[in-house]
């Protein structure tokens, strides 16, 4: 090996081991490897041996460029070690049983109503389902006597994605799910089904006080023989007589959502303003909280459930909305907000 390549290579190795931290190890990297480095200027001498001697000196530089890039990769992992070590033992030492001198936390009240209503609901011997954001059309259409083309999907200003996939609109788009997974033990066993779903659902619409382009929903269904409406509205007032513990008062008006049959919308008298009207509730004195009805034959013909032999009702829960009347929150868009001065007023009082 030519003397200059041995003499190089003793420098490198002897600054190496002098280096003591990651900027002094990157400085000899550069000193000996980078475009004007030492290593790289042993081929600009070259030009003046004979073509063998080139194949010999050239390969022998590329082989010290290999070693001090080797030796290079294998120091900084030391020195990036010995650093994390340095920077555990200069850590305070927290005594974790001392009373913390920071303000605690509080829950979003959108998660203090939804905690409260499925408790609620458990009670009444439902179960507790989560679904997935991003769904198909199928899920959030088709499967609830939605097809495409159907001027009913006009109501809904959807987010499409890229894939075909969409933002669900509604947590409807749970309900053919559902149907199918518990539809088993309704046919085999005569259990009935009794399912709740919360989730966030998304519309790309205009905000005001009571309309929101990502708000919370909580779906729920019951199918069983001889499911009537008087059992939807027995549960929908035994659900808000507990989250508001007092008789509210509610109106049943008809509506049309092409998954239920009849239909209807489900409003309270605004606890805002008292029923007076205010922004909250488009000065009508009433909120929209609840879409609801019969499940429609095609809807449980689609999940495999015979509507000959069973009936059931859902209902669409604004969650965000019902989070606005218990805690006289006047702006939905407060919610969403982040502001800790509005959300940090908020306490669990069950």
């Amino acid at each position: 090996m030519d003397e200059r390549i041995l003499k190089l290579k003793t420098d490198f190795e002897q600054k190496l081991a002098e280096a003591a931290d990651l900027n002094g190890l990157d400085s000899l990297r550069v000193s000996y490897l980078g475009k004007k480095g030492s290593i790289t200027a042993l081929l600009k001498g070259m030009k003046e041996l004979s073509v063998e001697a080139k194949r010999a000196f050239g390969a022998d530089v590329n082989k010290l460029k290999e070693y001090a890039a080797e030796l290079i990769e294998k120091k900084q992992e030391e020195l990036k070690k010995k650093q994390i070590e340095r920077e555990i033992r200069s850590m305070p030492v927290f005594d974790i049983t001392a009373p913390s001198a920071c303000e605690c936390g509080s829950y979003h009240p959108i998660t203090l109503v939804q905690r409260q209503c499925e408790k609620i609901f458990k009670s009444m011997g439902f179960t507790v389902e989560d679904y997935s954001e991003v769904v198909t059309d199928y899920e959030c259409f088709e499967s609830l006597n939605i097809p495409k083309h159907h001027p009913a999907r006009d109501m809904q200003d959807t987010y499409y994605l890229e894939n075909g996939q969409l933002l669900k609109s509604q947590t409807s788009a749970a309900q053919n799910a559902i149907l199918r997974k518990y539809g088993p033990g309704l046919i085999n066993n005569g259990t009935p089904i009794r399912a709740i779903f919360p989730g966030r659902c998304f519309r790309n619409e205009a905000t005001d006080a009571c309309h929101e382009n990502t708000f919370f929903q909580m779906e729920g269904v019951m199918v069983d023989k001889d499911i009537s409406i008087s059992n939807l509205i027995y549960f929908m007032k035994t659900m808000l007589s507990e989250v508001f513990r007092k008789d509210i008062k509610v109106r049943l008006r008809p509506g049309f959502f092409p998954f239920v049959e009849p239909g209807f919308e489900l409003d309270i008298s605004c606890l805002i303003c008292g029923g007076t009207g205010c922004p909250s509730c488009k000065h009508s004195g009433w909120l929209e909280l609840c879409p609801c009805g019969m499940i429609h034959p095609n809807v449980l013909r689609e999940g495999g459930i015979d509507p000959e032999k069973y009936t059931g009702f859902a209902f669409g829960l604004g969650l965000t909305r019902l989070a606005m009347m218990k805690y006289g929150v006047k702006d939905i868009r407060d919610l969403n907000s982040g502001s800790l001065k509005v959300l940090s007023q908020f306490t669990d009082d069950e």
